[in-house]
C-alpha cells in the first residue's frame, strides 16, 4: 500500500493505471476523514473510533482492513500538506451520491468529540466544494448525521452509502 501511496502522489498516468482503483478511493476517503479529524488539534479515541466504524460501513471493510486503511491514511495525511490529490480522487470515481455518503462520513468524524469546531466546519465546506457537493446536500447530510446521533430535526433524505463494489467497478 505504501508504494501505492508514493505512486498517488507523483501524479503520474502510469502510477495511476498500476494502482488499485478502488484501494485509492478507500484511501482517498479515509485521508479525509483523518484529515477531518486532524484539524482541530485533537485526534482523539472517539474520532479514530468512528473512522474505523464508517471505514468498515461505507465500504464493506472488515475491522482489521479497516484498522489498516485507517493507518496507512494517517501516515498519508501526516506527509500531505493538500487536500486536492485526495478530492480530485474523489471526484474523477465517486458518483454525486457516494460523494454525498463521503460528507456524511466527514460529518460523523468531526462530531465525534461532541463538538463542531468553527475549523471542522470550514474544512467540511471546503471538501464538499472542492467533491462538487451543493451547499444544500452538505447542509442535508449534517442534519442526518445529527438526527442518527440524537440531535435535530427529523429529515427523511436519506443517502446511500459508498458502495465498495461500486468503487472497484471504477475506471481509472
Amino acid at each position: 500500500m505504501i508504494d501505492e501511496i508514493k505512486a498517488w502522489f507523483a501524479g503520474g498516468s502510469e502510477a495511476r493505471g498500476a494502482a488499485d482503483t478502488a484501494g485509492l478511493v478507500r484511501l482517498a476517503a479515509a485521508a479525509l476523514l483523518v484529515e477531518a479529524a486532524f484539524v482541530d488539534d485533537s485526534y482523539n479515541a472517539a474520532e479514530r473510533a468512528t473512522i474505523r466504524r464508517v471505514l468498515e460501513r461505507g465500504f464493506g471493510l472488515s475491522e482489521a482492513a479497516a484498522r489498516e486503511l485507517l493507518a496507512d491514511a494517517k501516515r498519508t495525511v501526516e506527509h500531505s500538506a493538500q487536500l486536492f490529490r485526495f478530492t480530485q480522487t474523489i471526484n474523477e470515481r465517486l458518483s454525486l451520491d457516494q460523494r454525498i455518503a463521503l460528507i456524511e462520513m466527514l460529518w460523523e468524524v468531526v462530531f465525534a468529540d461532541g463538538a463542531l469546531d468553527p475549523l471542522e466546519d470550514t474544512l467540511l465546506r471546503r471538501v464538499g466544494g472542492l467533491i462538487d457537493v451543493p451547499d444544500r446536500e452538505r447542509g442535508l447530510a449534517r442534519r442526518r448525521v445529527l438526527r442518527r446521533l440524537g440531535h435535530g430535526e427529523t429529515d427523511d433524505n436519506e443517502a446511500p452509502a459508498i458502495d465498495a463494489g461500486a468503487t472497484e467497478r471504477l475506471e481509472t
